[in-house]
């Protein structure tokens, strides 16, 4: 039996910051602060179900998905683990985002954007499957994934032709459909992407970069809001959401970033040196910064339908989209910053 490691017990606490989400008992109390729940309905403890639900569903989570990867690294860079877990988010995300849409004139229709949002995460993996002609420059410039997001567009509109009966809907329909594509797809083919960005011996290092400094932005904001909180960042889009939380997010990002960026290179391989720590604390800050817009777009969605949170996945947890707001939207630019600024040092 494998003794654990250091490294085994860091990819423990990421996957616990990936999984976690305010307890509802909280949100109890914020909304009786607020004058939205009669004291008596106020819980005057922490629910002991709601807790032991999330514990149970951490423990697992961290199991299951620390051996898909772990073993997913060990494969090689072809990464076939990752891309049916990425499959499996692409496939939940557009059915609850579809879900979220069919409202007023939007009427989206999953059995469309589903195979759509397959595709393009599929693209994703034809350049390290070897698939496709190298010597072909005009795709290699283009790339597989958004030479596929683009005959997906063309495919929407020419369904959304022979669908038409009568004005109000097509449009609205055609814009929800393609912005499903592109949050779920597209943004989650970028955030993929960053498993070869550096290397496809530190894709799970990059990777883990953006989770830790994400996901510790989100921790940062709840703790420091909850402690001094009081101005709110947007009270009509966001009114749990305030300064002093903002403030914590960028700086519990730039200390999670800076930690993992420092001390898990040499856990990957002894001869890694760290991260240059102004680019790992500048890392973190901007994670921190684009996830907190990430979070503020998929609340704009959810009030602009009248909802407050997707469908939820497990007891305990919102939706897929609600655990991967800010991490989807910063893949992108994730993605940019290690392809522009020396952080691999390795290389």
């Amino acid at each position: 039996m494998r003794t654990a490691t250091w490294g085994d017990l860091l990819a423990a606490v990421v996957f616990a910051i990936v999984t976690y989400e305010k307890p509802p008992c909280f949100k109890a109390y914020a909304m009786a602060s607020k004058g939205l729940m009669d004291s008596a309905t106020t819980p005057d403890r922490v629910p002991d179900r709601s807790l032991s639900w999330r514990l149970i569903i951490s423990v697992v989570l961290i199991t299951v998905l620390g051996s898909a990867f772990y073993w997913d690294h060990r494969i090689g860079r072809e990464a076939p683990i990752l891309l049916v877990v990425c499959l499996l988010l692409a496939v939940r995300g557009a059915w609850e985002m579809t879900s979220l849409l069919k409202i007023r004139n939007f009427q989206p229709h999953f059995s469309l954007v589903g195979p759509c949002v397959i595709a393009i995460i599929l693209a994703t993996w034809l350049k390290p499957l070897g698939i496709g002609d190298p010597e072909n420059i005009g795709l290699s410039y283009l790339g597989p994934t958004m030479l596929t997001f683009s005959l997906v567009v063309m495919l929407l509109f020419l369904i959304s032709t022979f669908r038409f009966r009568e004005p109000g809907k097509s449009m609205e329909t055609l814009s929800a459909e393609i912005l499903i594509v592109v949050y779920v797809g597209v943004f989650l083919s970028m955030t993929a992407q960053l498993r070869w960005v550096a290397g496809a011996e530190a894709g799970y290092l990059v990777l883990g970069s953006l989770l830790v400094a994400a996901k510790g932005g989100d921790i940062g904001a709840f703790a420091l809001g909850k402690m001094f909180g009081r101005k709110k960042l947007n009270p009509h889009l966001s009114p749990g959401k305030t300064w002093w939380g903002a403030r914590g997010a960028l700086i519990a990002s730039a200390i999670f970033s800076w930690a993992w960026l420092t001390y898990m290179p040499g856990v990957f391989d002894p001869k890694w040196e760290p991260c240059p720590w102004p680019l790992a604390v500048l890392y973190g800050i901007v994670v921190g910064i684009v996830g907190m817009v990430g979070d503020l777009c998929e609340s704009l969605i959810k009030r602009d339908v009248g909802k407050k949170d997707s469908a939820p996945l497990m007891p305990g947890f919102g939706g897929i989209l609600d655990l991967l707001d800010s991490v989807l939207y910063t893949g992108p630019v994730a993605y940019l910053f290690w392809s522009l600024f020396p952080m691999a040092t390795w290389r």
